[in-house]
């Protein structure tokens, strides 16, 4: 077979699937998984199909939910348990294909190509896949194909996802006739401001995307220009890469508070917690930074403020205590003493941590040693077997985020 085959599989509402799962008392039910309202995160992450039925959608408020629907079963969501099934999943893939690609925890790309003579047809290998998740997980998928990754990911969303077998594969040659009759909002990349500036153009449908001169797009719009006409025209040349996150170039952590912030060393105390915690992961992987970033979000979303900005070191380090005094500098030198609602810090620059510059006018190995320990402490006993006196103050929140994985409850 010349032409590549590549599937982009879907799992459907895949938190609150894994949670049907777990409570078959609900089967029969409407249910949303949804975050804990009294921190400000009741947001539907995940309502299942009879959900759906009744108008609730992801990122509705909860209580707008529940509007919708007054019997709607509200689940708090358990990051782990949904990494450990997404995992299990990856590795029924990986018994059909050496090349799978995490796209998100819940979308993954396969490609099949070299398998298609050892497993039978694109659908036939997508159909026992389907069934194969379907029995040890108990989880429906449903798979785009196509012949490159983003022909797949339109075949998913846009077909695969609504009809009866979960399975549409989608040739190049027939855009025309099942792709481009669609809104140019329901393509990949279009959100709402790109909509808006494509409608007024006269582009209304991905097809009149795909029909638009080239170089009138990359003038407006630069790279993404060509990108966006690329998309809907099918041409995709990127391959499907297993380890295409196992090089990171960022290292973050961000988190909502429960409440405004208002004086400066609560909001001080956030962000040595998050230091500690964006350093820790920089010396699990080894890695120091050279670039710190703060982002900072205002508490009136009716008059947002905030900023982000960076700034680069004259040395990278992976050290809790100098990287913390440079995120203070650059928080202090932005904030406008408004109550902040959003914290953030991310390093990057990264580099080996095997090889680094020693100064005789800083003591970065001593801070290391005192890092060190610290994590051979948490790595034997726990995340929070030894904290710093200010996380258990009023202000911390580093016993509460040991608890979550990305701003969930595990």
């Amino acid at each position: 077979m010349d032409k590549r085959c590549v599937m982009l599989i879907d799992c459907q509402s895949f938190y609150a699937s894994v949670e049907k799962v777990a409570h078959p008392e609900y089967k029969d039910k409407p249910l949303v998984v949804a975050g804990d309202p009294e921190r400000r995160s009741g947001i539907v992450l995940a309502a299942c199909p009879l959900a759906k039925k009744c108008g609730v959608s992801t990122a509705d408020r909860l209580w707008e939910a529940l509007k919708k629907c007054p019997e709607l079963v509200v689940i708090r969501p358990r990051m782990q348990e949904y990494i450990d099934v997404s995992l299990q999943i990856s590795e029924i893939f990986k018994s059909y294909s050496d090349l799978v690609e995490p796209y998100s925890i819940d979308e993954h790309f396969v490609e099949i190509s070299q398998v298609l003579n050892m497993f039978g047809s694109p659908f036939e290998i997508a159909k026992s896949i389907q069934d194969k998740v379907k029995e040890e997980t108990g989880i429906y998928v449903r798979a785009g194909i196509s012949e490159n990754k983003i022909l797949a990911k339109i075949s998913c969303d846009l077909i695969a996802k609504k009809n009866e077998s979960g399975i549409f594969y989608l040739p190049k040659t027939q855009l025309d006739q099942h792709i481009w009759s669609f809104p140019v909002e329901k393509m990949w990349g279009v959100g709402r401001k790109m909509k808006q500036h494509l409608n007024r153009l006269g582009i209304l449908t991905i097809g009149d995307l795909a029909k638009t001169s080239l170089p009138r797009l990359i003038k407006l719009w630069g790279v993404n220009g060509q990108v966006l006409w690329q998309c809907a025209n099918g041409i995709d040349n990127s391959p499907v890469t297993p380890n295409t996150h196992d090089t990171q170039k960022c290292i973050g952590n961000g988190m909502t508070l429960p409440r405004d912030y208002v004086e400066a060393w609560e909001i001080e105390v956030v962000l040595q917690d998050l230091v500690s915690q964006v350093t820790r992961r920089m010396r699990e992987k080894k890695v120091m930074g050279i670039v710190i970033s703060v982002s900072c979000s205002g508490a009136d979303w009716d008059f947002p403020t905030g900023f982000n900005r960076q700034m680069k070191m004259e040395d990278p380090t992976d050290a809790t205590s100098i990287i913390f005094k440079q995120v203070k500098k650059i928080f202090h030198a932005n904030w406008d003493k408004e109550p902040v609602r959003r914290l953030g810090v991310a390093v990057s620059g990264l580099s080996s941590s095997e090889v680094y510059q020693l100064s005789m006018f800083d003591n970065s190995v001593t801070e290391r040693k005192i890092d060190s320990v610290m994590d051979l402490i948490k790595n034997k006993y726990g995340e929070t077997a030894i904290l710093r006196a200010s996380s258990i103050t009023s202000a911390g929140q580093a016993m509460d985020r040991a608890a979550k994985i990305g701003g969930h409850y595990k």
